[in-house]
């Protein structure tokens, strides 16, 4: 465990707070006035990598030598020339700051961030953090790295999960979800959509699996999973060569067959490591999934109801209304997936810098 304190005066600025990885849709903005919820689980924390907010810089302006050694292999618009490294948190856990009015940015309906550092140690009023809640985008708090530094405290010190508790007690994200909108004269709005979150983890996952195809089509499971992956992936690559299989791998799931080479594989949500697979099928390119939406595609909840004679028990789904399902296709997120593939240096190959140049067709993102 944790707690940050103040660099410039030592004042504590959190409660304690355990690391665990950086959820894959941090960066995603969503929709057009959704109201998302917030990123991280309250008492936890992940290191971002990459910076957030101005100052920026244009591509032009960056050598390509210094875009590598930052991770980025591909030109993208612009590039935040702020501190990397900054801690994220649930605004709730934070303590002992208040806001810079004039660093609100250029938000719609809260704060983006944009300006940089909008929270203040109240002690001594060094610009320690930014509060991000504005509509679209996942609400938190990005302690800076060169305003605070984190200090371990007493208490537990629990040993992460293993793959197996996790396959066994790990909680499964719903792949359809109620949007919220900002309210109008109406009041408040909903809508019936994909996941948020499935959509990042899809555009993610999608430039990994475009990597590992080597420019051939690929195949992956039906089911969910073909709703999710199989139309992008037949719309952004070729169809008259062999195709290259992925399939579904990871803790309690049977040993990939000989031959496969892609696996779809969860990702550990306490340190962020990738599960691989020992045998032969350690040479197939793993393809990373939130531990959530994996465990949802491995073994996906029923929507359909449940028949029953007679009267209809009290835990018997019924078809009166029946579930609700988004009324479009699946789409994924074309930011998180154009933010991950810029930085695998397999995008470096010509026909990769193609589909990032051209860009991608609207109707799959």
């Amino acid at each position: 465990m944790f707690v940050f304190m103040c660099a410039g005066c030592g004042a504590e600025l959190t409660t304690s707070l355990s690391q665990v990885a950086l959820p894959v849709h941090a960066r995603q903005s969503y929709g057009n006035g959704a109201q998302l919820p917030v990123l991280m689980e309250s008492g936890t924390f992940a290191v971002d990598p990459d910076p957030w907010g101005g100052p920026w810089r244009m591509w032009d302006e960056i050598d390509p030598g210094e875009a590598e050694a930052r991770g980025i292999y591909a030109p993208v618009h612009a590039l935040s020339d702020n501190t990397p490294g900054a801690s994220v948190i649930a605004p709730g856990d934070i303590r002992g700051t208040r806001l810079i009015p004039e660093k609100r940015g250029g938000a719609c309906c809260g704060l983006d961030g944009a300006d940089g550092p909008n929270m203040a140690c109240e002690a001594c009023d060094l610009p320690v953090a930014t509060r991000i809640d504005d509509c679209s985008l996942w609400q938190m708090v990005r302690l800076s790295s060169d305003a605070v530094h984190r200090v371990p405290v007493d208490g537990s010190h629990a040993a992460p999960l293993s793959w197996a508790e996790l396959a066994e007690k790990g909680e499964k994200t719903p792949p359809f979800e109620p949007i919220a909108t900002w309210g109008g004269l109406l009041g408040a709005n909903h809508y019936w959509s994909w996941s948020p979150q499935w959509e990042a983890a899809a555009g993610h996952a999608l430039a990994h699996l475009l990597v590992a195809s080597h420019g051939q089509p690929v195949k992956v499971p039906d089911g969910l999973t073909a709703d999710v992956f199989q139309r992008a992936l037949d719309a952004l690559l070729p169809s008259d060569t062999p195709r290259r299989r992925a399939v579904l791998a990871g803790p309690g799931r049977p040993s990939p067959d000989t031959g496969v080479d892609i696996l779809l594989v969860p990702v550990h949500p306490q340190t962020g490591q990738t599960w691989t697979p020992a045998g032969p099928a350690a040479s197939a390119y793993p393809v990373p999934l939130p531990l959530g939406v994996w465990l949802w595609l491995v073994s996906p909840q029923p929507h359909l109801p449940v028949p029953a004679s007679g009267g209809i028990p009290q835990d018997v789904l019924r078809d009166d209304p029946l579930p609700p399902h988004p009324n479009y296709s699946f789409r994924a997120d074309r930011g998180t997936f154009q933010h991950t593939l810029v930085r695998l240096p397999a995008v470096r190959s010509p026909w990769l810098r193609t589909i990032l140049e051209q860009g991608t067709p609207a109707d799959l993102f």
